[in-house]
């Protein structure tokens, strides 16, 4: 009996594990789409006009512009801190 509580206390404990795990891969997720999210959308749109077999240059040029948008962002050290975190749900919106 004593071996059966000790088991379940085991896998409780690798669950706890797994969901931290899963939880931090969510958050870098996040932030990874926040601050390149527009960039994403756009290089997207572009591809799915190129396999509609329409132009899509307009979209991958507007890719282009929210990647260095993205990086200047990125870059910027003044803004990228805990104080100012509120302020940079903007940054994916290029």
């Amino acid at each position: 009996m004593r071996n059966y509580f000790f088991n379940i206390k085991q896998y409780g404990q690798g669950m706890t594990e797994y969901i931290i795990i899963v939880a931090l891969i969510a958050v870098a997720a996040i932030a990874v789409t926040q601050l390149f999210g527009a960039t994403i959308r756009n290089q997207m749109s572009g591809i799915a006009m190129e396999v509609a077999g329409k132009d899509g240059s307009t979209a991958i040029a507007q890719a282009g512009t929210a990647a260095g948008k993205a990086e200047a962002a990125a870059k910027n050290t003044a803004k990228n801190s805990l104080s100012t975190f509120g302020a940079q749900a903007e940054t994916g919106k290029q």
